[in-house]
């Protein structure tokens, strides 16, 4: 059986080194629900680093959701590019932008079934969002908390939403919110998807290792 809270609240300390999760990063450093909101969505399918520096530039020509409600899309792909299917994105956000305007009078909704029904928001977007921003309890999952936590054996699932529903049974809520910025980080630097360090890691004595490849040393 796993110690899951033992695990988590293990790499509560170990990640702290590591470097924090740009989605998150923004949510300390604005508390600003429009800044996470579009962020996460630039972050999907795209590198943290990149999704930083476009995130930086999105927000010095469009400081809140009016100004980029104003924008043009072309405008906005030259703005984020070069995250992950930056012209759809584009569309998204000014779609988004417009929506939250003209019918919600500019304020980023705080519920997930309102959520999902902007342009480009998924269960995983989200989530994040009311857990960064709102300081929700939500899961949110990504492909580093569905792979983790198959890994660990905590969860056998085959999709990110299995895994969702799954941890909302058995996962205690005390760690809803900060689940996605642990093993985030964890999987970008310790367990990582292709290699893991598996001989450097502080749970490897402990980890199940379900159909982990570690890295040659």
């Amino acid at each position: 059986m796993v110690d899951i809270a033992g695990f988590l609240d293990i790499l509560e300390e170990e990640v702290r080194k590591y470097r924090v999760p740009v989605v998150d990063l923004i949510g300390v450093q604005s508390a600003d629900p429009y800044r996470v909101l579009m962020a996460t969505i630039l972050s999907s399918r795209t590198k943290d680093e990149v999704t930083a520096v476009a995130s930086q530039r999105l927000f010095e020509r469009a400081p809140d959701l009016f100004h980029l409600a104003e924008l043009e899309p072309d405008d906005i792909k030259e703005l984020i590019y070069p995250v992950g299917f930056y012209k759809t994105k584009a569309g998204h956000l000014i779609k988004t932008a417009r929506i939250l305007r003209d019918d919600c009078q500019g304020v980023v909704p705080d519920t997930l079934d309102e959520l999902v029904k902007l342009p480009g928001v998924g269960r995983k977007t989200a989530n994040l969002v009311l857990a960064v921003a709102f300081d929700t309890p939500a899961i949110c999952v990504d492909t580093h908390v569905h792979r983790i936590m198959n890994i660990w054996g905590y969860v056998k699932t085959k999709t990110p939403f299995d895994t969702e529903m799954a941890l909302r049974k058995k996962l205690p809520k005390t760690y809803w919110k900060k689940v996605n910025r642990l093993l985030v980080a964890f999987g970008q630097g310790k367990c990582k998807p292709v290699a893991p360090h598996c001989d450097d890691c502080v749970l490897s004595a402990e980890c199940a290792k379900i159909n982990v490849v570690p890295r040659k040393i």
